[in-house]
């Protein structure tokens, strides 16, 4: 696969994802962390508008557990984490949900 291909491959996941976001298919903050890995394989600029909020987004909701599915969880963990969970999804959905759309426009398979 050509480094084009790659990028091209790249891109539309990242209209796949914001666009999953925006219709409630993925996880929002999930996305987040999706959206932000892939600004370096695209060659986004490193202030890109539509991408930076991602990475605030992400040192904000680091000490979140998402390395392991929720099914895995114990129920103290999902009493523990779900109401930081909830109120971080609303966070981020106010300070990016208008790059999420831009994203999707932009990268739109």
């Amino acid at each position: 696969m050509s480094n084009e291909e790659y990028a091209k491959k790249k891109q539309a996941r990242i209209g796949e994802v914001a666009l999953g976001m925006l219709d409630g298919s993925v996880h929002y903050l999930k996305g987040s962390i999706e959206l932000e890995s892939f600004r370096h394989e695209i060659g986004a600029y490193a202030n890109d508008p539509d991408f930076i909020v991602f990475v605030v987004m992400l040192s904000e909701i680091d000490s979140l557990p998402f390395e392991s599915p929720r099914q895995e969880w114990s129920a103290e963990e999902l009493a523990r984490y779900e109401p930081e969970i909830k109120k971080s999804i609303e966070w981020a959905k106010e300070i990016s949900l208008v790059q999420c759309e831009s994203l999707a426009q932009r990268f739109r398979a």
